[in-house]
């Protein structure tokens, strides 16, 4: 069986060329035709995107620790934190070199056990742009520009210069809460 194409002859193939577009129907706004999407549509769409990804994600790194509601501000004395008893943490979920990330009253703390029994706490927030440093083996990493610290909040690598800062906890019962005992 032979088959046999036709194909537009050069001069057909240069206004096909010229005009890719012709026969549909084109709109100012679109630059192309209508109902197809431009730049900054898909641009907009894929920042939705990545938005709602991180958002995923964000709402994932901060599971476990729900607020209860009734937290007061890291350092105040004898506040309470998101547990159903207000601590912040149980000493036993804190792992022994190193740190458990929590909120209490809107505040993102680390929760440190350097070593077994002794828990103190830093804020969570990065003091080069502000970003939530994460709980690693043995440090603390900022995910935004790679700055990392000490268990103690000592600024190792990074853009950081400065320390994270401590904040007041105290252990009771097997317990952590805000603020001193």
């Amino acid at each position: 069986m032979t088959r046999t194409t036709t194909r537009p002859a050069p001069a057909e193939q240069g206004a096909e060329q010229d005009a890719p577009h012709q026969d549909a129907p084109h709109d100012e706004h679109t630059n192309g035709c209508t109902g197809c999407l431009d730049r900054r549509q898909v641009l907009r769409g894929a920042g939705g995107v990545t938005l709602a990804a991180a958002g995923v994600v964000v709402l994932a790194a901060c599971g476990g620790t729900a607020d209860a509601g009734g937290a007061t501000t890291p350092g105040a004395g004898g506040g309470t934190g998101s547990g159903a008893d207000g601590a912040l943490a149980q000493v036993a979920d804190v792992p022994v070199g190193g740190a458990l990330l929590v909120e209490a009253g809107g505040q993102k703390l680390l929760l440190v056990q350097e070593t077994a029994g002794t828990v103190t706490a830093l804020s969570a927030i990065c003091t080069h742009q502000g970003c939530t440093v994460q709980p690693a083996e043995g440090e603390l990493d900022c995910p935004c520009h790679g700055s990392t610290f000490q268990l103690d909040g000592t600024p190792v690598s990074g853009p950081a210069k400065e320390p994270l800062p401590a904040v007041a906890v105290h252990v009771k019962d097997g317990a952590v809460f805000s603020g001193t005992a």
